[in-house]
């Protein structure tokens, strides 16, 4: 009889999670807490405590190619940034395509996830849920539980002096879909991440001021890279790229990323650069928000000091006045308050997880949280490689003491490079983490054996981007059509740009002299840091 496999939520990773189950072998149950698979890609209206919803407007900051199920490329005719209508379809169409639906129960609430009495010797677990329609409560025995409600949770709401006397509206980011009613109003947007600067760009077309104001600043990336115009992330997450980075020191990495980002505008002329240097923080991924600031509609401004009951101080000295609305876009709290606390206890957002996934002190490791990290990068491909180790077995796993070596190296790590707060506990540099859990799948890419059985496409994953269907070449989950799919991956960027014809390209011999010369660079590269 198949193992019962329990998965918490129907969003990008719980979807990979049952994917991942039949892969296996195994039997799993989705309990969706809503009446729609997507998670907060599912746009709606309505607003619901401890559900995230993306704006009306949402465009997805990480390009197709990079964000896609390993096994299911996303449709060329789709743009590469997809707004969230087309992120949605895209579930709908892997779910629908792998047969996942027949496994989710919506409107399911898991209230409770509990030892077995017989844990120790057999490693299961005991459900409790709710249906939102009938209120009926059950239990039922799990041989392994994945857990994917992500870490969009609850709302993080700071304390601001005098908020509570503002007379205006006040509205944390998670409750926001459009700016219907703040037309022509005087807007204080706190917080310099995704969300915040997405607000501040929206708002400013349609409200009379916003003020943008931030704590600490942050670097700001933009979806078309300079000088070819494809998405970033194709060139910034190489594996070539990777692999030279990790030899040099890290301030010359970041050094020369500052010199990039401010070839596009001048961080401090803006306003907006931290004390920090790149890759400190997280990453904001914006191209309008310059064209925001030169234009007026955005003024960049300090940390709030305090708020009056009609206006706000910032700890630099000025104020402003007549202030409409306040919006919170503050980030979020997360934990699982339905999973007993000696399993899991979250703490200010730290995860002592072994691959942020795994609780390293059980008996059996047969329950697993994913998607519960924030990469410099996409989330669904990592997110899905945790699936397919989790779906793999306990047996995979090192053992407890290994684990937690792993857990304080990386709690080390981002505590040397990363600015202390509470948002920077679970970051994970893309490439790295999932080469690390590919290589306790056995799927990670062997790019030398691949230069002598298939040379083309070992210079493809070698210098193109680090797509996920390289995770799915060889070993454990290997799929027929990797190979197609990475060769192709330039193809499926590129055929959304032909909506016309264009005349003969006038510097194809600068450009075809210019490819020749990276390639020289590149062997060099290759032969100093190999040889």
């Amino acid at each position: 009889m198949a193992k019962r496999v329990a998965v918490i939520g129907g969003g990008c990773s719980g979807l990979a999670a049952i994917k991942c189950c039949l892969d296996e072998g195994l039997e799993p149950v989705c309990f969706e807490r809503t009446d729609e698979l997507g998670g907060l890609w599912h746009y709606t209206e309505q607003v619901k405590d401890g559900q995230a919803c993306v704006m009306r407007s949402t465009v997805i900051n990480t390009s197709k190619e990079m964000m896609c199920y390993s096994d299911y490329p996303i449709p060329k005719e789709y743009p590469n940034f997809m707004h969230n209508t087309y992120v949605w379809q895209y579930f709908q169409d892997y779910a629908k395509h792998f047969g996942l639906t027949d496994y989710i129960r919506y409107n399911m609430e898991v209230v409770s996830v509990k030892r077995a009495p017989d844990f120790l010797e057999s490693g299961r677990w005991l459900i409790d849920t709710r249906d939102h329609k009938t209120g009926d409560t059950s239990r039922e025995t799990f041989d392994a539980v994945m857990v994917c409600t992500g870490h969009h949770a609850d709302k993080n709401v700071p304390h601001f002096a005098g908020l509570s006397d503002f007379q205006g509206k006040v509205q944390h980011s998670h409750d926001y879909r459009t700016a219907q009613g703040l037309e022509d109003k005087r807007v204080v947007v706190v917080g310099l991440g995704n969300s915040g600067v997405d607000l501040a760009v929206e708002l400013s077309k349609v409200s009379k001021q916003v003020y943008l104001s931030t704590r600490r600043g942050g670097w700001i990336f933009n979806r078309v890279d300079e000088g070819s115009g494809l998405p970033f992330d194709l060139t910034f997450s190489g594996r070539l790229f990777s692999t030279i980075q990790s030899f040099l020191p890290f301030w010359l990495v970041q050094q020369i990323v500052m010199a990039k980002l401010n070839r596009k505008f001048d961080h401090y002329l803006y306003r907006l650069a931290p004390e920090d240097p790149p890759l400190s923080q997280h990453p904001v991924v914006n191209d309008d928000l310059p064209n925001a600031i030169i234009t007026g509609r955005v003024k960049v401004m300090a940390d709030i000091k305090k708020f009056t009951s009609h206006g706000v101080e910032f700890v630099d000295g000025s104020a402003e006045d007549n202030i409409d609305a306040v919006l919170l876009a503050t980030g979020y709290i997360f934990g699982f308050p339905f999973v007993e606390k000696e399993v899991i206890d979250v703490q200010q957002n730290r995860l002592p997880l072994f691959k942020f996934c795994f609780p390293p002190d059980l008996q059996h490791n047969t329950i697993a949280f994913i998607g519960c990290f924030q990469p410099l990068g996409a989330i669904m491909p990592a997110a899905e490689l945790q699936c397919r180790l989790a779906a793999r077995g306990e047996a995979k796993l090192p053992s407890r003491s290994e684990m937690w070596e792993d857990i304080r190296k990386k709690e080390a790590a981002m505590a040397q490079r990363y600015v202390h707060t509470q948002r920077h506990t679970i970051q994970v540099d893309w490439v790295p983490f999932m080469d690390e859990l590919a290589n306790l799948i056995g799927c990670k890419p062997q790019i030398g054996s691949l230069f002598l059985s298939d040379p083309k496409l070992a210079w493809t994953v070698l210098m193109g981007p680090v797509t996920p269907y390289t995770y799915r070449l060889h070993g454990p989950g290997s799929w027929a059509g990797a190979r197609e799919a990475v060769l192709t991956t330039m193809d499926r960027v590129r055929f959304p740009f032909s909506t016309k014809p264009v005349p003969r390209r006038f510097d194809a011999n600068l450009r075809l002299l210019a490819h020749l010369l990276a390639i020289a660079v590149v062997i060099i590269l290759i032969l100093f840091i190999f040889l």
